[in-house]
């Protein structure tokens, strides 16, 4: 025979459980399983919807739900939004479905918070401005708005973890691009700190290098230490199109600036071999150095004014001209005889 053996629960007596704490032990429970929703449910199934008259539901209005609850009519609009986004998405009935008194099975407590906006700035014109650019990125308002509200805490994020700093150095660009007063403090900034002129003036030295071999590669033409500007031969340009292929193919974050240092200094030293081994190229090299060197010391020397030649009279300023008339007369003599030759 199977004897039952009586648990010690079995002899515990419990006390008789209030009606009231029976109640809270169920609100509560009811809150842990869905949080805001058991709220936002009190709200969407006895207030009324916007349209509607009192005639038409048994319904009432917010103000009235406000004044009911002891709460304000922009707490109570909240909980009425926040619904309203839900029913939109299919997550929960619309308001007129539901009757005043109606359960109906509720959401997940976790995905209250992207329905529900409990900040005020979500009203202003700033608020609006941040739910409509988080909803062009995908993701809800409350979430924008919660890091709006909280600079520092978005500082803090920026400064220990390296992909939000990327996020919000992407983000800063987009909107450098539409906002001119962002453009110029940031300008300033740049400007003020030594550490980013620095490396700005790396980057444009290292842009500057590609763009050289970028030339060569995709426009088929090279420009000579003095300045000329002439078609690349194959075997040049091949060899730029390479180098620029291992420039395009380096990662984001990568740093261009050897690379591109070493792309530079190959296509500077194969132009210049270019050039040597062209014996009209080098005479026009040459020549074309000359005139540009001449044009500079023309320049400078129309630029000097004697007006004032009595207050800035200097003895080694005669000796200093005179030298020049000499040099320049042997420059002369030299060209009319190679004329001559001619």
């Amino acid at each position: 025979m199977t004897v039952a053996i009586a648990s010690t629960e079995d002899f515990v007596v419990r006390p008789e459980v209030p009606n009231p704490v029976e109640r809270d032990a169920r609100d509560f429970g009811a809150y842990a399983r869905t949080g805001g929703w058991a709220f936002g449910l009190k709200v969407a199934r006895s207030v009324r919807p916007g349209g509607q008259s009192a005639d038409e539901t048994p319904k009432v209005s917010a103000k009235d739900f406000a004044e009911l609850a002891g709460c304000s009519p922009e707490r109570v609009m909240r909980y009425y939004k926040a619904w309203d986004r839900a029913a939109d998405d299919g997550l929960v009935p619309h308001f007129e479905i539901l009757l005043p008194g109606e359960d109906i099975k509720l959401p997940d407590a976790e995905v209250w918070s992207s329905y529900y906006v409990s900040r005020s700035s979500a009203a202003s014109e700033r608020g609006t401005a941040i739910a409509e650019a988080a909803e062009a990125e995908g993701i809800r308002p409350t979430k924008a708005l919660e890091v709006a509200e909280n600079p520092t805490a978005l500082r803090a994020a920026i400064l220990a973890d390296p992909s939000t700093a990327q996020a919000a150095r992407a983000a800063l660009l987009d909107r450098v691009k539409e906002d001119p007063a962002l453009q110029t403090e940031l300008a300033r900034d740049i400007a003020r700190t030594d550490e980013l002129k620095k490396a700005v003036a790396t980057e444009n030295r290292a842009a500057d290098r590609i763009g050289y071999v970028r030339q060569i590669a995709e426009k088929g033409q090279i420009r000579t230490a003095a300045g000329q500007t002439l078609d690349a031969p194959a075997e040049l340009r091949s060899e730029a199109e390479r180098h620029l292929s291992l420039l395009d193919e380096l990662d984001e974050g990568e740093d261009s600036g050897e690379w591109a240092s070493e792309a530079y200094d190959t296509m500077k030293n194969l132009v210049v071999e270019t050039v040597e081994a062209d014996p009209e190229l080098r005479v026009q090299e040459r020549r074309t150095k000359f005139y540009n060197s001449l044009q500079k010391a023309t320049k400078v020397f129309e630029e000097l004014t004697f007006d004032d030649a009595d207050d800035i009279y200097e003895d080694d300023m005669v000796q200093r001209l005179e030298e020049l008339q000499e040099a320049i007369g042997t420059a002369i003599t030299a060209l009319r005889g190679a004329a001559a030759r001619d």
